[in-house]
């Protein structure tokens, strides 16, 4: 066998017999990386440990130091959750098995359905399995062969007449599974220390409502059982917060089926933490230089074929309407919106920028299998503006945006963050919009921006929206989950589209620089996060009712009414229970619904004009005045603490 030149990591060349192996080239380094190994890179592609080497290449180990394994891991465990589903049901058919972001997945079809006691059976057939040391074999197969072979297996013959090439991989675990995939996956089942099946849900082949429905097993794995037990916790925890589960129990929101999926319709108290949220952001807006614009909620079709979306969106958008004079769209987005009245007049380079904010509603056609409370819908209001601006003005546009969205997340008592910063792939493709000189301008304004705050952002290569460089903001809850929230974006195309202009020192026209962001996201998934966040314990100044009097007797029932015309005069959202129940059970009740404050009030601070403070996390906060009271709650709520 000839040589060939391995290069590793750290720079020095190894040369070796062609067809070696990268967990041979590992052991050669160390048993302990040989041991560690899940993965490995080669030439900047996963690549199996155990599939030969052919050429001179670059060459990483990956262990469990990196996110990219853990992929590879997850997606070995959702083959041995097929490998032991054919093993206890051979009859069953096998569609897609991803990994996701946290565990996996596997699709399958089969005419019984699958119970919680058939996952406790599948689950220990997968432990069966992974005692054997079963290897992940990779073989290639001819098309021809693979769909004869295939057979009645109508999914994977369906995804081989699609993705696969004349000659296509497969892997097979054990005499009974073999798989249609590309890999890689770990060397044997060894490997797979800590997985867990989750869920059974059913799932439209390719997502679409239109195809058959399959029975989805949910399952996550880790590379420690300490892992995974965290992570189990983490899960149980994520029940009780479950922002549709609250949703309902504190009065908040709705979905009604009259109505259709994906429409939210805001309950009186959901209402009023509503507006905080718009009211915080159009103050904000205010301060901080931004002009308020109101918009429709429809336009004429040739609005969007102008801007794009009617090629680039069409299927996320509803369908459209016959009017007198046109047809008719219900707006998928606001920017096009923001720049006819940009374009409404002209602007000079001395009007710029020109900072245009909108909390505006807008509709798109989201597929009902993943509609997910207000996570997921058809209906959202975005906290959107678009700012337009010279290249001299762009870079501090950004870094103003960027602090923006830290005050946002630190205002609503996120103290922990990430940032990715999403690029093109220098115009090999010829997907992206706009010319080199512009995306430099654009990645470069992010990148200094991001320096200048002290914000270390994640290069995602190849990952841009197809008309600018972005960066997005994710939160980390309080139960440690990261959110995608807030998003800068570089816009090169719309301005383009829609010749805007300005007037430059030189007296000539010149294209704006167009930025969009958004903060929230979306009220509605906003307000969800929140809800989880703080597990239905708003913070005082959020809370739809911060403080409920408890009057021990009827006794004292006027009394009570009297502190609650009080308090609301001093603008604290109060409420009395007035009905014939022991004390105990009312703070139980005002506990269950997360009030802030409980005011207990009896003969003798009737007698002597006080009231017993009771605190929801704390208990008892002993006996004030009222005015005492107020200055405290008074204090909590305009600081907006998140603490009480």
């Amino acid at each position: 066998m000839s040589d060939i030149e391995i290069t590793l990591p750290d720079g020095s060349k190894r040369s070796v017999e062609t067809g070696i192996r990268p967990i041979d080239i590992a052991k050669s380094i160390s048993p302990r990386l040989a041991d560690a190994a899940i993965v490995a890179r080669l030439d900047g592609e996963l690549y199996d440990l155990t599939r030969p080497i052919e050429a001179d290449a670059a060459l990483q180990i990956l262990t469990n130091k990196d996110p990219e394994a853990l992929q590879v891991y997850r997606h070995s465990t959702a083959h041995l959750l097929a490998a032991a589903v054919l093993e206890l049901y051979p009859e069953t058919k096998l569609g897609i098995g991803p990994p996701i972001d946290n565990g996996f997945y596997y699709d399958f079809d089969r005419a019984t359905p699958f119970t919680p006691d058939d996952l406790e059976k599948i689950e220990k057939k997968m432990w069966e399995i992974q005692k054997r040391h079963l290897p992940y074999e990779r073989v290639y197969t001819k098309k021809e062969d693979g769909l004869k072979k295939y057979g009645d297996a109508w999914m994977k013959c369906e995804l081989i007449s699609e993705r696969a090439g004349e000659v296509f991989s497969e892997y097979t675990l054990g005499p009974h599974f073999i798989d249609f995939c590309r890999g890689p996956h770990v060397p044997d089942t060894s490997k797979l220390k800590a997985f867990k099946l989750l869920s059974i849900a059913g799932a439209y082949w390719k997502g679409d409502e239109h195809n058959k429905q399959l029975q989805r097993i949910y399952g996550t794995a880790f590379f420690s059982q300490k892992d995974l037990e965290e992570y189990l916790k983490q899960v149980e925890e994520a029940k009780k917060r479950d922002h549709r589960k609250l949703g309902k129990e504190l009065d908040l929101f709705s979905i009604q089926e009259l109505a259709g999926p994906g429409l939210i319709f805001f309950h009186p108290k959901g209402g009023i933490i509503r507006k905080q949220l718009e009211d915080w952001m159009r103050d904000e807006y205010l301060k901080r230089g931004y002009s308020l614009v109101y918009t429709p909620h429809v336009a004429r079709f040739d609005l969007w074929k102008t801007s794009g979306h009617a090629g680039f969106y069409a299927q996320n958008m509803f369908s459209r309407m016959e009017l007198d004079d046109a047809e008719y769209q219900l707006k998928p987005m606001n920017c096009p919106f923001h720049i006819l009245i940009y374009a409404d007049k002209q602007h000079s380079y001395r009007d710029l920028p020109v900072r245009l904010g909108e909390l505006g509603t807008v509709y798109r056609y989201e597929r009902s299998g993943v509609l997910n409370g207000l996570f997921r819908v058809r209906g959202f209001t975005q906290d959107d503006a678009h700012i337009f601006c010279t290249p001299e003005q762009i870079e501090n546009e950004v870094v103003a945006c960027l602090q923006f969205a830290v005050d946002t997340l630190t205002t609503y008592g996120f103290t922990e963050y990430s940032a990715e910063l999403s690029t093109w792939d220098g115009g090999a493709s010829g997907k992206y919009d706009g010319t080199p000189d512009q995306w430099q301008l654009g990645e470069n304004a992010l990148r200094s921006a991001c320096e200048r705050l002290n914000i270390k952002a994640k290069i995602v290569p190849d990952e841009a929206a197809f008309y600018g460089p972005k960066i997005d903001v994710k939160l980390v809850d309080a139960i440690g989950r990261p959110w995608q929230l807030s998003t800068v974006q570089f816009d090169f195309t719309l301005p383009r589209r829609f010749n805007l202009e300005y007037i430059g020192e030189d007296g000539k026209a010149h294209q704006p620089l167009m930025v969009h962001r958004a903060l929230y996201g979306s009220i509605e998934r906003f307000f969800g996060i929140l809800i989880e966040h703080y597990a239905g314990a708003f913070p005082v100044w959020l809370a739809p009712v911060q403080a409920i009097v408890l009057p021990i007797t009827d006794r004292q029932t006027e009394y009570a009414r009297g502190l609650q015309k009080q308090l609301d005069a001093a603008g604290i959202r109060t409420t009395v229970d007035e009905r014939s129940e022991k004390v105990n059970f009312k703070i139980r009740e005002a506990q269950l619904q997360k009030i802030p404050y409980m005011l207990v009030v009896g003969d003798r601070e009737q007698e002597s004009n006080q009231v017993a403070v009771r605190n929801r996390k704390h208990g008892d906060q002993g006996v004030k005045t009222l005015e005492e009271f107020l200055a405290g709650i008074r204090a909590l709520i305009e600081s907006k603490a998140v603490a009480e």
